[in-house]
């Protein structure tokens, strides 16, 4: 275990990046937590499943609370674990423990966002409610959907580009890409 400091020369350009992360999930968020709350009106007729707010609005926090794990691609602590954290504290990250898992969500989001956005383009398969109609697919309220849900299809090129920086900063002690 190295007893050194992490170093961080970031640019500012990747700490752009990583902090556009968050930024693309949370209009998704505010979208479901819209839905539960019941305040779009082509869908307040829902009749909520148990339990089915609860997971509604977990994804939100999932994904946020995800999206934010991305900051430690350009924080200290994303190289070295705070002195707080039990068992673990003041450990250095490996690369291959931050890049590994970086990369597959990176590839992951992306295939997801890619998957819904041409579902919904092409109706592979629908997405109906329990009255039989989709999400609205014209009108403010498509309008709305969109808006919310369009950021999100960033997360995984800019995750793919931030944890590139970080392995180049980190393993080869290169210049981070943009940089």
């Amino acid at each position: 275990m190295s007893h050194n400091p992490p170093h961080l020369d970031v640019p500012r350009r990747i700490k752009w990046v990583a902090y556009a992360i968050p930024l693309c999930a949370l209009p998704s968020g505010l979208w479901r937590i819209a839905l539960v709350t019941g305040w779009p009106d082509w869908y307040a007729g829902h009749d909520w499943l148990p339990g089915e707010r609860p997971y509604v609005l977990s994804l939100s926090l999932i994904a946020e609370c995800l999206a934010l794990l991305t900051l430690g691609l350009v924080q200290p602590w994303g190289e070295r674990l705070p002195a707080w954290v039990p068992f673990a504290g003041g450990r250095v990250l490996s690369v291959r423990a931050v890049v590994v898992p970086a990369s597959i969500g990176a590839l992951l989001t992306t295939a997801l966002a890619a998957y819904v956005t041409l579902n919904y383009l092409f109706h592979f398969v629908p997405p109906l409610n329990d009255t039989g109609e989709a999400f609205p697919t014209s009108g403010p309220g498509a309008w709305a959907l969109w808006a919310c849900y369009a950021p999100i299809l960033a997360w995984g090129p800019l995750l793919a580009v931030a944890t590139r920086a970080y392995h180049l900063r980190r393993a080869r002690g290169g210049v981070p890409a943009f940089g």
